[in-house]
């Protein structure tokens, strides 16, 4: 008997399509994990970046984080990938979104309050965004289920939050009867965090006193008015503004031996003693997912804005042994990480 060998090899590879095909929908029906698809061109994507956040090597670094979660999702610098990064501070902001529009990027991923310069200039091209206060309050988003327009992200704005910062202080202090908290009331959403750390120290039986600043020009008088006050601990409400002056509350700290806790872990790292909000580098992987979407053809206008899910608690025990501070064990064993 005469074998058509082509007519064979023909069948067994529709064979094995068939038999693909159908593994492919049985993963999908029972919610197997199934891989990215390879894209399918190259798309550049523009980082606005702070300049304090350059260091590649920093634990929480952005820019490693997107790239990380780019990676995840199946695209690859070098093939089908370019990422356009640019760094500084809000002076210059504008002219550096600019440059990435010139780059000829597909969409922008702002760090911080660099997306609040960056809306001005960016026009049609798609913006997202990781800020500490309230994107709605400030008008990047229409609201948080429906951001509507061009913009969306993720904001680390949380009464939780507010109030845990204000619990681990008094944690790690437990002789504190009287702390003080300095905020920017230039920053959308503060209302928010100003009653839940009033809620919680009251709860604790600690005496607060808020101080308001809208300007690096106001630190100072700020930090005199909070040796002034008796307070044992200092509560630095977490956003740009905090993270710009964050060596300068820790040398006040060291002075007046007044511990400080803040919200972004890079404020520990610059020498104050304790930090407690969202985990950095996974924000921005999880922006990544964002990005992957928008640049297969989603609207980000649809995409919802969204809270972190994991935070990070670390400790400076390095400025701790300067003050010659006994952190209770029990706190510092709850520490993700420890700065010796």
């Amino acid at each position: 008997m005469r074998v058509d060998l082509r007519q064979a090899s023909h069948g067994r590879t529709m064979d094995i399509q068939r038999r693909a095909f159908g593994c492919a929908v049985v993963g999908l029906l029972a919610g197997c994990p199934v891989a990215f698809a390879q894209p399918q061109r190259v798309a550049r994507v523009g980082w606005l970046g702070l300049s304090h956040s350059k260091d590649p090597s920093s634990p929480s670094a952005p820019l490693a984080g997107l790239r990380a979660g780019l990676r995840e999702r199946g695209w690859v610098e070098g093939r089908d990938l370019v990422i356009e990064a640019r760094y500084g501070g809000f002076d210059n902001a504008k002219d550096l979104t600019a440059e990435l529009l010139h780059a000829k990027v597909d969409l922008i991923v702002a760090e911080g309050g660099m997306v609040f310069r960056a809306r001005s200039v960016a026009g049609a091209t798609p913006l997202l965004f990781h800020v500490n206060g309230d994107p709605v309050a400030a008008k990047l988003v229409e609201s948080y289920a429906h951001p509507g327009g061009t913009m969306t992200g993720m904001t680390n704005l949380s009464a939780e939050l507010s109030g845990k910062r204000v619990e681990l202080l008094k944690a790690a202090l437990p002789q504190m009867t009287r702390c003080a908290a300095i905020a920017n009331q230039g920053h959308p959403g503060w209302q928010v965090e100003s009653d839940a750390t009033r809620d919680a120290a009251k709860r604790l039986k600690v005496e607060l006193t808020w101080l308001p600043v809208y300007a690096a020009s106001d630190f100072n008088a700020a930090l005199d008015a909070v040796a002034r006050s008796g307070a044992q601990g200092l509560i630095a409400v977490p956003d740009n503004l905090m993270l710009e002056q964050a060596k300068l509350i820790a040398a006040f700290g060291i002075k007046q031996q007044i511990p400080a806790i803040s919200g972004l872990a890079e404020f520990a790292d610059a020498g104050n003693f304790l930090s407690y909000g969202p985990a950095q580098r996974d924000v921005y992987a999880k922006l990544a997912g964002y990005a992957d979407k928008v640049l297969r053809g989603a609207n980000p206008g649809e995409l919802p804005v969204e809270n972190p899910t994991r935070f990070e608690l670390v400790f400076n025990l390095k400025l701790a042994r300067a003050l010659n501070m006994k952190v209770p064990q029990p706190v510092l064993l709850r520490a993700d990480r420890v700065i010796e």
